[in-house]
């Protein structure tokens, strides 16, 4: 099941208009992007991205005029811009057709400061297309910009963003890139046509069993309709995390010693206030999965990838009762790059296994140098940017952000969870004193 905004809250958002956008220059009608294999390992997940910017960046922009550098800035993605295949075997590839983007726009009748003073993360889902691939595949578009318009003036940009094509870095230097061609740089040639899925080394053995890497759960066949079906409904709610309360809490976690990082403080803490709410229900052997940004992925050259390190760690001691020091440890030098695991179970099905990563055991993200206020509209950065994942199993998925712009060294926070578990939550960490 997927969360969806409470019936009262629809009128919030009204006169929604919905076109497309696509290149500017036609791209041909022989030329295929193949994803990568982690890309199609990742197919059942979807981020949505909000960026909040003040009434400086859209004020008196027409719809033409906000669409005119699009066309270019879609001329260096035309794989974003196509629209899913299979080959014989059943690998999905892209057929970059040109249909483009969806692009959406819609109002919302309160202002800037009143919507994000409702800190609501059910309620960001009105501000971004809740869409998915499927189920005709091959009629679906791989992107949505939503551009919602508040009274004051300010404005909410929405990016809908199917993860096969890259993971969040991937997706904040596709909007970065946007933000260029409205500047009016040369945005260069396109990067990812060349590319091609990497090929197996692991030889086809049906009959001998393999396990699955343990940061992967297989579901389904989703046919298709790639949409993870969970069996209890996952909600989402985010905080900041002040620098005072980061400064903290690294001090609480190492009080004789260098402080942990901001990523592992926090994925310490938190993993231990889930793993008392679960109690019996988990393993005193916990296994959690980290994502973390890989060099690859940071660039800034506008090449789209699932280049993320996909890890596993395992706690051999009860998580509850634990030091959060050891925690934050492990964390730190104690995981295991499943990258080639993955891959290689992909591949030994052909790329056609149906997988999730986030939520098939708990997972925490680390969005820290992701660029999302990079994102420069009319010489204007967001005021405040959102980011979370759809298609997260039943074990959760945590995201840890770059704090909101001018907020110095804290951080955001998105915890998507079963619903059941998130009132408990917020409770132990209020008393680990993250949350006001």
């Amino acid at each position: 099941m997927v969360s969806s905004p409470p019936m009262a809250a629809e009128g919030l958002i009204y006169n929604i208009k919905i076109s497309s956008v696509g290149p500017a220059n036609v791209t041909g009608s022989d030329l295929i992007y193949e994803p990568e294999t982690m890309g199609l390992a990742m197919k059942l997940h979807y981020i949505r991205g909000i960026y909040y910017f003040g009434r400086q960046a859209f004020e008196g922009l027409s719809t033409l005029v906000i669409k005119e550098p699009m066309f270019t800035w879609l001329n260096k993605y035309p794989e974003v811009c196509g629209r899913f295949r299979r080959t014989e075997s059943g690998r999905a590839y892209v057929k970059c057709n040109d249909c483009g983007v969806r692009f959406v726009e819609a109002k919302c009748d309160k202002t800037l400061d009143e919507w994000l003073e409702m800190k609501d993360a059910t309620l960001e889902k009105l501000l971004v297309r809740d869409q998915v691939l499927g189920p005709e595949l091959g009629f679906s578009p791989l992107v949505y910009i939503q551009l919602t318009r508040f009274k004051c003036g300010g404005t909410a940009v929405g990016l809908t963003w199917a993860h096969v094509l890259g993971d969040a870095f991937s997706a904040a230097e596709f909007m970065n890139t946007l933000g260029r061609a409205v500047a009016g740089y040369d945005l260069g040639r396109p990067t990812n046509l060349a590319h091609s899925h990497k090929k197996s080394t692991t030889p086809n053995d049906p009959s001998k069993a393999v396990e699955d890497p343990l940061s992967i759960k297989r579901v389904g066949p989703v046919g298709d309709h790639w949409v993870n079906v969970t069996k209890c409904k996952m909600e989402a709610f985010s905080f900041n995390v002040t620098p005072t309360q980061l400064s903290h809490l690294q001090s609480k976690l190492s009080p004789n010693g260098a402080p942990f990082a901001a990523f592992e403080a926090i994925s310490a803490v938190i993993w231990q206030c889930i793993a008392k709410i679960r109690g019996e229900k988990w393993d005193s052997n916990v296994i959690v999965t980290i994502c973390k940004g890989s060099e690859q992925g940071k660039s800034c050259d506008g090449t789209l990838s699932n280049s993320q390190v996909v890890s596993v760690v395992r706690a051999n001691f009860p998580v509850p009762e634990a030091n959060p020091s050891e925690l934050a440890l492990l964390v730190q030098n104690g995981a295991l790059d499943e990258r080639g695991k993955i891959e290689e179970a992909m591949e030994r099905e052909g790329g056609l296994p149906d997988f999730i990563v986030y939520g098939a055991k708990l997972t925490f993200v680390n969005l820290e140098d992701a660029r999302f206020y990079e994102f420069e509209y009319k010489g204007q950065r967001p005021v405040s940017v959102s980011y979370r994942i759809e298609g997260v199993g039943e074990d959760g998925a945590i995201l840890v952000l770059p704090g909101p712009e001018g907020g110095g060294k804290g951080r955001s926070v998105m915890a998507i969870l079963p619903e059941n578990e998130i009132v408990e939550l917020q409770l132990e960490l209020k008393r680990e004193g993250l949350m006001a």
